[in-house]
């Protein structure tokens, strides 16, 4: 299908249900760009086929290959390690792994699910910094068609990273990322509020300043702020007041608790730890907890070898009691620029 809709979707009644709610599957595009993972690329393969074994228990996997023969080279990888009958391999070649940005974000309506619908936003690689990226554009289309479901063109660029739902009317970003010129130049703030309500179904944004350091997309949310409810979020938190992230996440955490929910409800604001500082050849990594991602029956944290690997595991367990808190180590995939929520992208059940 193509743009098959030209009215809003938010006036057809659809909206973008919580990462919580029940997948019908997880899209992801496997790791395959050298430059990305400089030495590296085995490694965050294995870390990828980690991610895809643990989802694999609980719902279907479909993974974009660049073709037949790549295709062998990941099922090969995958092995003994997941069900071939959760695995669904597409052959849509890409320039990069990060699924979470560049492919279609997923709506539902008629109570969460009778219907479904792909927003395929613009892409240009978080302002044009990593050319080229003419496959990574071409996703969001392919993977509409392959589930014959209707798409929605909002006509501005944005990446799935940059914002977050609960699902219950509100959307939390940064100004940082989705203000920055190198992304929607002729589009205010005014603008860019009513194309993102008119798009996901939402009625209220919560804006925050800006993200971590080492992250190269300028400030996305998964970063640093997550619902993990209706009425509650975790914010990292760096406790180490000479470090760079010390006084802008202090910010974000003064934002939110002064957040009123559309229902009137305050918004229940929990710190998680940030990891300690990684750097790859005197670089410093956007190491994050707060880049976890929510699979049917388990979460999947992101871990780093490091002292608050099981605080951040135990905060985000009681935040999703009743799911699985699966670890993955992050290291060798951080050095990519991105982690586990990067990486994956939801399709809510539907049908």
């Amino acid at each position: 299908m193509g743009v098959d809709y030209d009215s809003w979707p938010a006036s057809l009644g659809y909206l973008m249900p919580a990462e919580w709610e029940t997948h019908s599957a997880t899209w992801l595009s496997w790791p395959h760009n050298a430059k990305t993972w400089p030495g590296a690329l085995p490694a965050a393969e294995t870390a990828m086929a980690s991610i895809v074994e643990a989802l694999s228990e609980s719902e279907t996997v479909r993974i974009n290959v660049i073709d037949e023969s790549h295709e062998r080279h990941v099922a090969g990888l995958l092995r003994g390690r997941a069900s071939p009958d959760a695995i669904i391999f597409h052959r849509f070649p890409t320039n990069d792994a990060w699924c979470r940005d560049y492919g279609a974000i997923f709506l539902t309506r008629d109570h969460r699910g009778a219907s479904l619908m792909a927003l395929s936003f613009e892409y240009n690689a978080w302002g044009e910094k990593y050319p080229p990226f003419d496959l990574d554009r071409a996703i969001p289309r392919a993977m509409a068609k392959e589930l014959s479901v209707p798409r929605f063109a909002p006509g501005m660029v944005l990446e799935g990273g940059a914002i977050d739902v609960n699902g219950a009317g509100a959307l939390l970003t940064t100004e940082r990322c989705l203000l920055n010129p190198n992304r929607n130049p002729t589009l205010d703030r005014t603008a860019i509020e009513g194309r993102l309500k008119n798009a996901f179904g939402v009625e209220q944004l919560i804006w925050l300043d800006g993200g971590i350091e080492g992250d190269d997309t300028d400030g996305h949310i998964d970063q640093f702020a997550r619902f993990v409810s209706v009425n509650r979020v975790v914010v990292a938190m760096e406790s180490d007041a000479t470090d760079p992230n010390y006084l802008p996440l202090n910010e974000n955490r003064r934002r939110l608790r002064e957040v009123a929910l559309v229902d009137g409800h305050s918004l229940e604001v929990t710190d998680l730890p940030m990891p300690d500082a990684i750097y790859h050849q005197g670089r410093r990594l956007p190491a994050s907890y707060a880049n976890f991602y929510v699979a049917n029956e388990i979460v999947i944290l992101p871990a780093f070898g490091g002292r608050h690997d099981d605080l951040a595991r135990e905060i985000l367990g009681d935040c999703f009691a009743g799911r699985e808190m699966v670890a993955i180590d992050c290291r060798e995939l951080l050095i990519g620029l991105g982690g586990v929520h990067c990486l994956t992208q939801q399709v809510p059940l539907f049908g």
